[in-house]
């Protein structure tokens, strides 16, 4: 037990005398005098008006019995203050009820008892959770992703970010991560947490609206897959921890915790670098730490299950504790499109375009609309050979509408194509051309590689 001073320590600490109870709080010195005395006297035959039983005044000292009465007393309420103390010890819950009788042995080291108490109840409060845990970090890897700075140079590492193993099959093992993770890169290589070798990883596809990445390597020194759980039954306030590498390698395999901030949070994404969104991604927001190098790496419940992949974070001064993660439900038909396709089939209409507000301003006297239509998507480009070319859809024309739903923005147009829309399918479209508005159907066609410009739609 910690004492604020020594006062405090001799008005609980006493000593123990043979009954093991807290007799006294006079000074060591003077108590340890008087059972002296007590010893001479029990050791000499009582003649009850001796001069061995009279003080130097002449007077009686107390007979024996008195003196015993006093001892006996002395040691019934020390006892007593004894069992009060354990009581309330107890009721304070500073003494767990379902402590084990063996710890009674060293009752009176209070410090060591309180010592071990913690740990043990901070073990057994975290047992299941950390086991899942720590199994689950071991599938959590670091993802580097290397650049050549130019031909005469090797490959250098560039970024560092995190990512999860989801499978392994056929002596493969399946990696996920974030698209901005291996963006640009040379090469890329897997740090696994319990090995110091790095592995190469083959980058089967990416996909950059989802910011999602499927990587292959070799599975012979994998021990460890994730359990991939499930994102439809969060609720807001449950637990949530994200394992990820913070900062690089030298944190590599950190775990933060906290709840689950919010669910469906809609994102708007600027994907090409314009300063203007042109997509909007479904999130899960939290509180748990998610840093630079996080990305990649695993959001779990408290049972140690994926629920979502830790992607981005508000970085403002002001803004503390807001860290997105993609839900794990809508990244795995993506992962495994990427696994097997190496790139996600969407419908395109087969143009370039740009909102109105966009379009430079030597080109703005090509296009007339009726002063009721506010706003639209204006086609710079039609492809030839594409569904836009077959529907007759031409330069300047400023489409408004598809299947009913209203397109301002490529934010709008993207919702539709690759929400709502599938290839293969007809649509009706509304367009205006020299002021005059005009209909037409299309059926969509899929998109032919992921090099495709992010502006053709």
């Amino acid at each position: 037990m910690d004492y604020k001073d020594e006062n405090q320590r001799n008005d609980w600490d006493g000593y123990p005398n043979e009954n093991n109870s807290f007799e006294d709080e006079r000074p060591l010195s003077d108590t340890y005098q008087d059972h002296q005395t007590q010893r001479e006297s029990y050791n000499q035959t009582d003649t009850g008006t001796s001069d061995n039983h009279r003080d130097s005044k002449g007077n009686k000292k107390p007979p024996k019995n008195k003196s015993m009465l006093h001892f006996f007393l002395g040691g019934l309420s020390g006892g007593i203050v004894s069992v009060a103390l354990i009581v309330a010890l107890v009721l304070t819950n500073i003494i767990p009820i379902n402590q084990q009788s063996g710890n009674n042995n060293n009752a009176t080291d209070n410090s060591n008892n309180e010592a071990a108490e913690v740990v043990k109840t901070l073990a057994s409060d975290d047992a299941d959770v950390a086991t899942n845990i720590e199994e689950t970090s071991k599938a959590v890897v670091g993802v580097l992703n290397m650049q050549q700075q130019s031909v005469w140079t090797e490959s250098e590492e560039a970024g560092t970010g995190s990512g999860i193993i989801y499978k392994k099959e056929n002596g493969k093992a399946y990696v996920i991560t974030n698209q901005h993770v291996v963006e640009g890169a040379k090469e890329v290589e897997i740090v696994l947490n319990y090995q110091e070798e790095r592995l190469n990883a083959k980058v089967l596809g990416t996909d950059e609206l989802t910011d999602l990445a499927v990587l292959e390597v070799d599975g012979e020194n994998i021990t460890t897959v994730a359990n991939m759980g499930t994102s439809k039954d969060l609720k807001v306030g449950e637990t949530a921890m994200a394992i990820g590498n913070p900062l690089g390698m030298q944190f590599a395999n950190t775990v933060t915790k906290g709840v689950v901030s919010g669910l469906n949070r809609s994102i708007e994404i600027d994907t090409n670098g314009d300063q203007q969104a042109d997509w909007v991604t479904e999130v899960i927001q939290t509180d748990a730490a998610i840093n630079p190098g996080n990305s990649g790496g695993a959001l779990v419940n408290e049972n140690g299950a994926v629920v979502g992949i830790n992607s981005m974070k508000i970085a403002r001064s002001e803004v503390e504790g807001i860290g997105f993660a993609i839900p794990v439900d809508s990244a795995l038909p993506i992962i495994e499109q990427l696994e097997k396709e190496g790139e996600i089939e969407r419908p395109l209409i087969g143009i370039s375009t740009a909102a109105i507000n966009q379009v430079p301003q030597q080109y703005r006297n090509e296009i007339a609309l009726p002063d009721d239509v506010k706003g639209g998507m204006v086609i710079a480009e039609v492809q030839n050979g594409s569904a836009a070319s077959e529907a007759g859809l031409e330069q300047f024309d400023v489409i408004t509408k598809i299947n009913g739903n209203e397109i301002t923005s490529i934010l709008e147009l993207r919702q539709f194509l690759y929400s709502d829309a599938s290839v293969g399918e007809t649509v009706e479209m509304e367009y205006y051309r020299d002021g005059e508005k005009q209909t037409t159907e299309l059926t969509l066609q899929a998109q032919e590689d992921n090099e495709t410009n992010q502006s053709n739609e």
